[in-house]
């Protein structure tokens, strides 16, 4: 940061004070610059109903930071400087509160919103003593001793607006557009008949470039996770533009014994990536169930339209004089990013005694591994024996072929990790 230098017996000026507010403000600009970037950003201005309720909202205290210049306009005795840009912050110490009104018409609903500007201004005009040099122990008041007032301080604030969209239908109705220069914060609805406003009212607008982390919050690398085991919609938190999403497909049943061992089922596809999103964004999530019939193929998970994994193939049940045959189509991944398939299936093992498998001993068919998982290794018996498949393993595995008259083992369920 510039520093202004004075000496002993010099005689202070003004531009002495102005600069030195001047380089700070470069100061705290360029640090804010590289830690938040260029884009606009707003930090607190919670948007609360009023208490008691009421038609009112409050907007509490905050800051916007925005990318602009330097000095629009002269400064006191320093020149303008327009040509220089900077990342500025204004700040709002005290709340903010709007009067919402409802739709005059039975059955319609309005949107209103709210939105924030970076916003410069002289203010706090006095009337200021100067040196009297004919009577320094009478100073002037004012410029020449006009009387006139002057602004002394120049401020950088929070610029809110409420703006109102268009009465419809409930359901129907749309936010009005964000204006030229500013940024959308809040949607608040309001109903026919509506006498209050509560929280359940206003949320945020999607998009809103509010501050996500605060440095104590992060961690080096990805700093949240989900790992979700049951399908469901996902909504991108706010600030968060990319995330890394692996899927699992679902593992395929092992084959029924059928008299003699069935074959393994295949294990489910993989594929990972990282993705553009948008904050607020909401995005389904699949979750493949694992086959839970002797033979049946696991299920397919996905994130929304962008990646996606197949499950893997059931084996097939042996029968007299036949072992079953592996799940040999294993699931794959789909959609952009790192693609990968699960493991196939083993066929069923019969080994020594006759061509009938009569008095042979027999080992059903090892279920195929999905990504990074172990397969589900058959069990050993004979063709009299009633044992059931191992299930496959975690997540999404093949089962394992059953022996004699048990059951394939159940492929294991997919899995959807996201990251950001």
């Amino acid at each position: 940061m510039d520093r202004t230098i004075v000496y002993p017996g010099a005689i202070p000026l003004d531009t002495d004070l102005l600069t030195l507010n001047r380089n700070t403000m470069v100061a705290l600009g360029y640090l804010a610059q590289a830690t938040l970037g260029t884009s606009t950003v707003v930090d607190g201005l919670a948007c609360t109903p009023t208490v008691p309720s009421s038609m009112s909202v409050t907007v509490g205290p905050g800051s916007i930071t925005a990318f602009t210049v330097v000095d629009q306009l002269a400064y006191g005795s320093l020149p303008a400087d327009a040509a220089d840009p900077l990342v500025k912050m204004g700040v709002n110490l005290t709340p903010t509160t709007f009067t919402l009104t409802a739709p005059a018409t039975s059955g319609q609903a309005i949107d209103y919103l709210i939105e924030a500007a970076f916003g410069e201004s002289d203010a706090d005009p006095a009337v200021l003593p100067y040196y009297n040099a004919a009577n320094p122990a009478q100073p002037f008041a004012g410029a020449n001793n006009s009387g006139a007032a002057q602004n002394t301080a120049r401020i950088a604030r929070v610029q809110l607006q409420l703006k109102p969209g268009t009465p419809a239908n409930a359901g129907a109705q749309t936010a009005p557009a964000v204006d030229q220069g500013w940024v959308g914060l809040y949607v608040i609805t309001v109903n026919y008949g509506q006498t209050v406003i509560p929280a359940g009212n206003i949320t945020p607008l999607p998009g809103a470039p509010f501050v996500s982390f605060k440095l104590p919050q992060l961690a080096p690398g990805v700093s949240r996770m989900a790992v979700l085991t049951n399908s469901a919609v996902w909504a991108v938190p706010a600030g968060v533009t990319q995330v890394r999403a692996r899927i699992w497909g679902a593992g395929g049943a092992g084959g029924a014994g059928g008299g003699t061992c069935g074959g393994g089922g295949a294990g489910g596809g993989y594929a990972e990536g990282y993705f553009a999103v948008t904050p607020g964004q909401a995005i389904p999530v699949t979750v493949g169930a694992g086959a839970a019939t002797s033979g049946a193929a696991g299920a397919s998970s996905s994130f929304g339209g962008l990646v996606s994994a197949t499950g893997g193939n059931g084996g097939s049940a042996g029968s007299a004089g036949a072992v079953g045959a592996a799940g040999n189509a294993p699931g794959m991944g789909g959609g952009s990013g790192l693609l990968l398939p699960g493991t196939g299936g083993q066929n069923g093992l019969a080994f020594g005694g006759s061509g009938g498998f009569g008095s042979a001993g027999l080992v059903g068919g090892a279920g195929g591994a999905g990504h990074a998982g172990g397969p589900a290794f058959g069990p050993a018996g004979s063709n009299t024996s009633t044992i059931a498949g191992a299930n496959g393993n975690f997540p999404g595995g093949g089962g394992s072929g059953g022996i004699g008259t048990g059951a394939g083992g159940a492929g294991a369920a997919g899995l959807v990790v996201l990251e950001w």
